[in-house]
């Protein structure tokens, strides 16, 4: 990469394993990544976000009935885009082990993007973040107030400290849903073993090795049904 990477220079790992038990019916059939929002599968509206902010690559890591997704989405040529696959494999691996095993698509740097999140953010002032901290990874935060979820990160403007699993009354802000890591954070694992993200995360965090950047916009997922809703409105006011 050069001194100054730009979006175009990292691929995306789009995290688009899990069943959508939340969903209820609307996920036993098509995995989340396709539920229909504003009219056309989900996976498509971000793909076509990740193209407005340049991205050329992305890495899709399918899991329950990902070979839906292969078969809508092709290689990417009809969104201007690169598209790859790493599929979890008789069982699935956690949004840790997924990433893990498609480590030999992604390369040593790499953006990571939950498979049921809209983030309409700029993405290349991330990328100067996370060079100019100087750290194996980065998470994006937004200040939460545990408006959406469960408030688990505090964050100094620069740093972060994260804990999923024990948030502290002083953390103001959550895990907004895209994060750039480097392979050796996951060069631990096993190629087959399963295990979550956000463990990585807080692991990380404890060392003081995870840098943020703040999100000012909020974000939007389908995990549920109201949710769902939420980001249904808002990608038909945008159109």
């Amino acid at each position: 990469m050069r001194d100054r990477p730009a979006p175009r220079d990292l691929p995306v790992a789009i995290l688009a394993g899990g069943k959508a038990t939340r969903l209820g019916d609307i996920g036993k059939s098509i995995p989340k990544a396709l539920v229909p929002v504003a009219g056309r599968p989900f996976l498509d509206h971000q793909l076509a976000l990740l193209k407005r902010e340049g991205v050329h690559r992305v890495v899709i890591c399918a899991g329950h009935l990902g070979e839906q997704i292969r078969d809508h989405a092709g290689d990417g040529a009809r969104y201007g885009l690169s598209l790859a696959y790493s599929f979890d494999g008789p069982k699935l691996l956690g949004t840790g082990g997924a990433l893990r095993r498609a480590l030999p698509l992604l390369g040593e740097v790499f953006f990571v993007l939950y498979g049921d999140s809209y983030l309409d953010l700029p993405l290349a002032p991330v990328v100067d973040a996370f060079v100019a901290a100087g750290k194996p990874a980065l998470m994006t935060v937004f200040a939460n107030h545990g408006r959406f979820d469960t408030s688990n990160v505090a964050f100094d403007g620069t740093h972060v400290r994260y804990d999923k699993r024990h948030p502290t009354p002083d953390m103001r802000y959550i895990d907004y849903g895209l994060g750039i890591l480097t392979a050796p954070v996951l060069a631990g694992y096993g190629e087959n073993e399963a295990f979550d993200l956000a463990d990585v995360y807080a692991k990380l965090s404890a060392e003081g090795r995870l840098a943020g950047y703040e999100a000012k916009r909020r974000f939007y997922e389908i995990g549920t049904p109201a949710s769902l809703a939420e980001a249904d409105a808002y990608l038909r006011s945008r159109r």
